[in-house]
Order: C-alpha cells, then structure tokens, then sequence
C-alpha cells in the first residue's frame, strides 16, 4: 500500500554490495556521455566508457516484487539466499564473510547458511529468526526481482503485512515435514486481503522426507482445501530443498516425478495480475501545497489512478468544487500530460481552496466521500481492540481523528469463517466499522489500493495500532449525516414521537444507555422536589401529584424558557475532538 502499510530499513552492507539493476539503470541515465573535444582546441576524442553498454533488462514490465513468506523456520531467508547465490548476486567478499558467519551463527552444521545473507540484524543472527523486513535484489536474463523477506514469528505479522502490501506475487513456504501450520494459514490470508492473486507455494525441505512424492501431493491437497476461501486466480506448487537448491534454479534428480517449472523459472515466466492504476479515473490525493513564491500556487501528489493534462477539467472532493488544469509539473519541469505513478505538481485554473488530504479527481467521478466505512482490520499492539475505540485514521494523505464504531465480527484463522468477538486481540483479523470525524474520500481497496487502505494510529501513543483495507465506503449523500443515522430526527416522527424526543432530549432518543441516564436523572429529580415537599409538611396525596408533575413537565419547562437549547445544526459536542488552534 502506498500507502499506510510500507515499512522502510536503513540499507545494511548486504543491501549495500548486492547489485540492483534499477541503480544501473539510473546510472546510465545520469551519468551522460563524456564531452566532445571543442573544435579547434585538437586532443583526442573522447569516447562514453558507457556507450557500449546494455541495460540488464530492458522492459519496465520484467520488474518482478515478491515476497517469502510462511510459519517460522520454513527456510524463507535461506530460499532467497540460495536465490542470490544461483543467480550470481552474490560477491566475493560476501561468500568470505557468509563462509565466517556460517561457522559463527550457521545452523547447517558444516554448509553454508544461505540465510545469513540475508538476515542482517545482530538478533536475526543470533536466534536464527527473521525479524524486520528485509528487501534485497536480483537479476536474470529476462527478469529483474525485488524481494521481501518477512518474518514467521505470529508477533512480527505486522511486518508480514507490510512486505505483502507492495508486492505482486507472493512464494509462500510450507515445511514438508510439518505441513500446513496456522501461521502458514495466517499469512495466506494477509496475503489474499492485500489484494495478491499469484502465489507459488514451495514445499521446502523436501531433503527431510526423502523426496517423498506421496508428502508432496499430500500438502498440495490440504493447501487447495484452502483455495475457496482466498482470493488467488493463480496458484502453483514447487517441491524444493532451499539448502541444497533442489529445483531452484535447476531441475532436481531427486524428484523424476515433478515435471513442473522450477521456482526461478516460475519466477520468469508469471504475469501477475495488478491493479492497473491507469484504466481508471483520474484521482490525485494531495500530498503539500507547493507556494515558492507569489506568482506560484501548486498542488503537489503522486497519480494513484488515470492520466491528466494541461486544461482537462477537474474536481476537488471533499466538497466537489470545480477547475481546470492550467499547468503540469514533474520533476524535471513542465509537461503536457502524466499518469498513474508519477510525482507531479498541478497548478489550476481558477484559485480554490485546495489542501493536504483533498484529493483531484476528474468531474463526476462516484468515489465515496463520507464519514464511515466498513473494512477488514489486522490488529497489530498487544492491548484489545474494544468498538468504541478513538483513533487517528491516516488514508492516502489525509489524516483525521476517529473511532471504531462496531465491531462486527472476527475471522477464524483456521475456518477463514467470521465469528462474533467483543474484542480483537494481538494479530487478530476482524471486520469493523470506521466512523471518521471529518469527510473523507475512500474507495473499495479492489479498486484502489491508495485509497482502499488505511493504518489507525494511537493518539497517545502515537503507535501504529492497525492496519486495514476498505471494503465499503458510504457516500455522504446516500447515507446522510451521522446524526441521521444514528438518530432519527423529531420532523420524520408523528406527534408522540416528537413529544417523546422533546422530553428525552434528541441525543438520548437514539441511545439505550442515554435513554435510561435520563431517567434515572429525571426520577432523583421528582424524588428530591417530593422530600423537600414533605419538609414543608405538604400531605401526601398533593406530593404525589407534585412529584409526578416535576418529572412529567420539568423537560417542557426548560425547553420552554431556553434551558434546554440545542446545539448548532449539525455540530457534535464531542469532547475528545479539539480543532485547530483549541489546544495548548
């Protein structure tokens, strides 16, 4: 997810030493020939050392981002360890200080340990785990990878999820001596939520249980058993031994019955199905409000969906107020036209109010803009999540406070059924609903993956608490306000309603538990007048009929003298909102 779910690692000497073919790309680009001698001033000429030269791979469309991974001790980082080490992304002094470490922190007895390559933090090394995610880069003839190693542990999912949400294509890894482990099931439906529809499922470690043709078909059943309720289009199975490299990057001996592609071929040859940002309508969420000076207002972002030019009309939502483009800016100045994926800069026709958080889109565009919307949350701190919670809700580039406003139910972990909860715990998968306190602009994470998923962060703390995917967003205009859909208003009730909101309050009509503090409050009332009558030595019939007309009519009285105003139309009385400049 551009979103609210990527993670990002200061580089370590492994990220630093393997080869990335986008750096040499970029390279080529801006290294530039050398100058030509000036005529007349004689010399040699001088030739571009970089002339001759060839980019590793050609088509942006052979870029590859996948992710390993599975339950812990699967072999992830050692599969994308023995990646490397086949595809000669793996220097001398690296195969010295991997010889040294191996015999220091290997668990492969006398082998090389192919995970120490990529497990860089001192931890990792030490418990032999994967903690943080770690992304590292390798080539082929026809393909160029990017991969995210992310940890098994069921306390680090969180990490998980972050690798997953930028990826394509995810190799999930199953230990053929244990099987299918619910953590393996876990990862599957992280994977599945983000939205990665081809999957390679490598049964590692086929070396422990000789082979056996008759463990790999029957993992292969239990893991389609799962199929129906993940969302993957493409799914296919590798026997494989990430020690030795049996069918990683060639085809075993030890398994004449697999006549399938080994994981690098597979690798090569699958096109993933994508979001593709740019069949759809322009939509651009506003990042910073570029004023260099006073003859230049822009609006600057990253294209999340479509293409725009210079003059096309558009939108501004939340609010729908209307424009043109007068002028587009990429990084190198000004262009006629851009599109999904690129970082621009749009300066408008007509001066708009326009800030961080809003989002461009083209007119008539049936994006959401409302105030809720239902979603598929993974809870990510060790505190329970509880419905009512208070949140600061950050999606694409606008952030505002809000609250869980149901909680509607958890998913089983082993069935993928929902089941009712009263709480999330820890890594715990669960469907909610979000209600947010200003407008916001939404949509379906199958549509949009920018602005379809969302992280809550704790206001306290200032901790990420949850990531999330959008499932539903409800239009303002379809759904109203949240006053109308929690409360129903006195003008759509009869008579008695009317009576009744008037006497309970508007806020207590629409809330039990309001509903009966009223009560209470209104019964101590009657109660109180009545004792004060008795001191006064009243008799009793006549404090009866006092105490009953105290608690039937004192609501009409305050209404009628002003006591009981209303606030303003369409204001929320929320305490634990503070606007801007109301604070400290």
């Amino acid at each position: 997810m551009t979103s609210a779910f990527q993670a990002r690692r200061l580089p370590d000497e492994a990220d630093r030493a393997t080869p990335s073919p986008a750096a040499a790309l970029e390279d080529e680009t801006f290294a530039g020939p050398a100058p030509d001698p000036v005529p007349g001033e004689g010399g040699l000429s001088l030739v571009d050392p970089q002339g001759a030269m060839q980019p590793l791979v050609s088509p942006a469309e052979s870029l590859l981002r996948f992710i390993t991974c599975g339950s812990v001790d699967d072999g992830k980082s050692t599969l994308i360890g023995r990646l490397l080490y086949e595809t000669n992304a793996v220097f001398d002094d690296q195969m010295e200080a991997l010889k040294r470490d191996s015999k220091k922190f290997g668990t492969t007895g006398e082998d090389l340990d192919f995970a120490l390559l990529v497990d860089g933090l001192s931890a990792e090394r030490e418990q032999g785990i994967t903690i943080d995610v770690a992304y590292r880069y390798f080539s082929t003839g026809g393909r160029a990878f990017i991969i995210a190693d992310t940890p098994g542990h069921e306390q680090y999912t969180r990490n998980m999820a972050t690798g997953a949400s930028q990826a394509e294509l995810a190799v999930i890894l199953v230990d053929a001596r244990k099987g299918i482990l619910p953590q393996t099931r876990r990862h599957s439906f992280i994977t599945s939520l983000v939205g990665i529809k081809s999957v390679v499922v490598a049964i590692n470690k086929m070396d422990l249980v000789d082979f056996s043709q008759e463990r790999f078909a029957e993992i292969r059943r239990d893991y389609e058993a799962l199929l129906p309720s993940l969302g993957f289009t493409d799914v296919s199975f590798v026997p494989i031994s990430a020690k030795n490299g049996d069918n990683i990057a060639t085809r075993s001996a030890n398994t004449p019955w697999y006549d399938g592609e080994t994981l690098l071929e597979r690798l090569e040859s699958v096109q993933p199905e994508t979001f593709d940002a740019s069949a759809e309508p322009f939509r651009l969420p506003v990042q910073w409000v570029n004023r260099p000076n006073l003859d230049f207002r822009g609006f600057t972002g990253t294209i999340v969906g479509g293409q725009i030019a210079k003059g096309d009309p558009i939108a501004v939502l939340p609010g729908d107020r209307r424009t043109t483009v007068k002028g587009v800016f990429g990084p190198n100045g000004e262009v006629e036209e851009a599109e999904a994926g690129e970082a621009i800069t749009l300066t408008l026709a007509d001066e708009i109010d326009v800030s961080r958080g809003d989002v461009l889109v083209a007119p008539g565009d049936t994006v959401a803009v409302g105030r809720s919307f239902t979603a598929d949350l993974l809870w990510m701190v060790d505190r329970p999540l509880v419905a009512g919670g208070r949140f600061v809700l950050k999606l694409a580039s606008s952030q505002t406070p809000a609250s869980v406003r149901t909680l509607d139910g958890q998913v089983d972990i082993h069935s993928y059924e929902q089941k009712p909860a009263n709480a999330l715990l820890m890594n715990e998968i669960g469907k909610v609903t979000i209600a947010a306190d200003r407008l916001i602009v939404a949509a379906p994470y199958g549509e949009n993956r920018e602005l379809g998923s969302f992280i809550l962060i704790d206001p306290v703390t200032n901790e990420t608490a949850a990531l999330g995917i959008v499932r539903q967003p409800v239009a303002e205009a379809a759904a109203g306000s949240d006053e109308d859909a929690e409360t129903p208003t006195a003008a759509k009730k009869g008579l008695l309603g009317r009576l009744t909101t008037l006497w309970l309050g508007e806020a207590a009509t629409g809330s039990p538990a309001r509903r009966e503090a009223v009560l209470r409050s209104r019964i101590a009332g009657s109660v109180l007048v009545a004792f004060l009558a008795l001191l006064f030595g009243m008799n009793f019939a006549l404090i009866f009929v006092l105490a009953l007309l105290d608690f039937a009519l004192r609501p009409f009285l305050a209404v009628a003298f002003g006591a009981n105003e209303p606030p303003e139309q369409g204001k929320k009385n929320d305490p634990t909102t503070v606007g801007d400049g109301a604070g400290i």
